[in-house]
Order: structure tokens, then C-alpha cells, then sequence
């Protein structure tokens, strides 16, 4: 019956996720709801599935492939602050390769900043997310979880690079990758991402602080 519950709820997870994004769907929400008012919908309802799947996999009596150890939880911890910070920088930043990002600013391949190291920042870190989480969680059902939704991540960038090659079209794709990779490691980076680096820090403690509350373990 636990199987049969967790299986629904993910079930739910990906319906949620992938039915508002389909062309048509998609087409209808937005005329209804404006650009803004589907982003936010979209967002709110897939952090609220989420919240709910991570909830879900709270077994009462766990299947265990690894016990959780220390140095699994202080690693988890440690790299969960570098990855709140890669969000919030990667957030101010345009990026016609993948979602996510500043669209108040156009982008120059010269000046790529974090896109030049990654061209989806965003999925990075939620492959990351899952990654680390995986450590301290080898129970079962957290271990169908997290390498799921890490296997999603991995997956959304080959399905967004089909995507954005058949939207740009695959020359100016090309040449705008390769010149994005071209430009320095560093250029495009500014005092604004130092500024935006500090709010993911404040974002990483305060998750901590809340993780007790939205994902049923406390970590301080």
C-alpha cells in the first residue's frame, strides 16, 4: 500500500509538471493568466508538489541500501551552501540556452558570466540538489527520489538543447556557444553577483533553519 501511495504522488509530481508545459496547454494558461501570472502559477504549484513528494517519501519503516552517516550530512550541508549560492548568482544572469535567469538584460557571449561556465546553471543545481541529498538518504524511498529527480535534471539539458537548437536554429546556437565558451571564465561577473552571492547565503540558513518544517528533518 506505501508503494502504491509513493507511486501516486509521483505520478502527480510529473503530471504537474510536464502537462502545463505542453504547447497547447501551455498556449491557454498564458492567455488566461498573462506570462507573469503562468510563471508564478507554474512555479508555486511545482514547489508545492514537490514539498508534498519529499514529505511522501518519509516512510515509517525505511528500506535501507546505506545507513546515513556523519560525513555524509556535514558534506550535504557544506555543498548545499555552495549550491544556494551558484542559484542566486545564476539567477541575475540572461541565458538563451536554458531556463532560469535575468531577462531584464540581454545577453552578451562576451560577458556570459556564469553561463560560461555552465549553460544551465539552474539544472546544475538541482542535479546537485539530488546529488547531495542521496548521500545521508540511502533509504529506499529517498533513494527513488533524489535519483530521480537528479536523472530528470540530467535529462532536461539534452531535452533544452534539442529545444533551443530547433528555436535559434542550430547555427546561431553553435556560434553563440562557441563564443560564449570563448569569452573569459570571469567576464560578466560583477559586485552585483558578490551582492546576490551573500542572498544565497541567507537563503542557505534560512533553509536550514525551516528544514525541520518543510521536509520533516531538523538540521539545526
Amino acid at each position: 500500500m506505501m508503494w502504491l501511495a509513493y507511486g501516486g504522488v509521483f505520478a502527480a509530481f510529473l503530471a504537474t509538471h510536464s502537462i502545463p508545459t505542453r504547447p497547447t496547454v501551455k498556449a491557454r494558461l498564458v492567455a488566461a493568466l498573462g506570462a507573469s501570472g503562468f510563471t508564478l502559477g507554474y512555479s508555486l504549484l511545482s514547489t508545492a508538489m514537490l514539498l508534498i513528494l519529499i514529505r511522501a517519501a518519509a516512510w515509517p519503516d525505511p528500506i535501507y541500501l546505506w545507513p546515513p552517516t556523519l560525513w555524509a550530512i556535514e558534506a550535504t550541508r557544506a555543498g548545499m551552501a555552495l549550491v544556494c549560492i551558484w542559484f542566486a548568482v545564476a539567477l541575475g544572469h540572461p541565458n538563451p540556452f536554458s531556463f532560469g535567469g535575468s531577462r531584464r538584460k540581454e545577453f552578451d557571449p562576451k560577458r556570459p558570466g556564469i553561463v560560461r561556465q555552465h549553460r544551465h546553471p539552474m539544472l546544475l543545481g538541482l542535479a546537485s540538489w539530488a546529488g547531495l541529498h542521496l548521500l545521508p538518504n540511502g533509504d529506499l524511498a529517498h533513494v527513488l527520489l533524489f535519483g530521480a529527480l537528479g536523472g530528470f535534471a540530467l535529462l532536461g539539458m539534452r531535452l533544452i538543447d534539442r529545444k533551443r537548437r530547433r528555436e535559434m536554429g542550430p547555427e546561431v546556437w553553435t556560434q553563440t556557444l562557441r563564443r560564449t565558451k570563448a569569452a573569459s571564465p570571469f567576464a560578466g561577473l560583477t559586485l552585483a553577483d558578490l551582492g546576490r552571492a551573500a542572498l544565497g547565503l541567507v537563503a542557505y540558513l534560512a533553509l536550514l533553519h525551516l528544514h525541520e518544517y518543510f521536509a520533516g528533518v531538523a538540521l539545526v
